[in-house]
């Protein structure tokens, strides 16, 4: 389960902490940018792990539906053809939003994953028990329902962000010249 630690120095607890959103309006335009970055990246890292998770979810289920019906081919033979139907598969509603960005930590996730059912290998998960199998379904379903969690909660700290900037811009108070000013290196008056 992920856990916010309040003060904690991981991005997540900084981006979770109430103080993050608050006052935004006291903050400078480059503050409030680099927080909703910050924030962005915390999404993209969630989403991410989401996603190998789904992706042992959906592996379970196809061995299990595979003893269910006797089928003969393994879970490992069609493996692409598993995998494939959740990539296509329509997500809740609400739940999908681009992202630009690669995940930062994926090899930190991909070890949390195989760390959640330490000995349930799903490199060879016909050999596995119906018990260790149900055992896995559950272990991950509840580490992906924790992570949608907290995605969540970070979608609204990212949407709050980009309300502000983007409340700025109609307000006159933030400038596209001054931005792309900026990004020229030329020296654009101070943004707030």
């Amino acid at each position: 389960m992920i856990e916010v630690r309040p003060g904690g120095r991981r991005r997540i607890d900084r981006v979770l902490a109430p103080d993050y959103v608050a006052h935004l309006t006291q903050l400078d335009l480059t503050e409030v940018r680099a927080r909703r970055d910050d924030a962005a990246q915390e999404e993209t890292d969630l989403s991410y792990l989401r996603r190998l998770l789904h992706g042992r979810i959906d592996i379970v289920r196809a061995e299990q539906k595979r003893r269910a019906e006797g089928g003969s081919s393994s879970v490992v033979e069609r493996l692409a053809e598993i995998l494939a139907d959740n990539a296509v598969g329509q997500s809740p509603a609400g739940s999908g939003r681009h992202q630009p960005l690669e995940p930062s930590r994926a090899e930190a996730h991909r070890r949390h994953v195989e760390a959640l059912v330490s000995d349930a290998d799903l490199s060879d998960v016909g050999s596995l028990p119906d018990e260790r199998l149900d055992l896995a379904l559950r272990t991950y379903a509840a580490e992906e329902a924790s992570v949608s969690q907290r995605r969540r909660e970070v979608q609204k700290v990212v949407d709050l962000l980009n309300d502000e900037i983007g409340g700025r811009y109609r307000a006159g108070s933030a400038s596209v010249d001054r931005l792309l000013a900026a990004e020229r290196g030329e020296d654009p008056a101070d943004e707030h």
